[in-house]
């Protein structure tokens, strides 16, 4: 079983709205998300590396399992285009 590492938070933030959360605001250094199964918000504080803890809270207010985020990787993995971006095949 992978193991969750800190990231950064754009890296959350890519995560997260590719898991079904909509951005909802910004107060000071802190992102807002909204998911329609969570009873609260998710915030993504603006850290160069978000601690575990703070990933696995979140990832708990939205019912996302630890498999989750590697789905949401690969998807947003396949929607970027390799030929488009810089010319390289993949």
């Amino acid at each position: 079983m992978p193991r969750i590492a800190p990231t950064n938070w754009k890296v959350q933030m890519e995560v997260f709205q590719l898991y079904g959360c909509r951005y909802k605001r910004k107060k000071g250094s802190h992102h807002i998300l909204t998911h329609p199964n969570a009873k609260r918000a998710v915030v993504i504080p603006e850290y160069d590396e978000i601690d575990i803890d703070i990933i696995k809270n979140n990832m708990r207010t939205v019912g996302m399992t630890q498999f989750d985020p590697l789905k949401s990787s690969q998807a947003l993995l396949k929607n970027f285009s390799y030929k488009e971006k810089s010319g390289v095949k993949p």
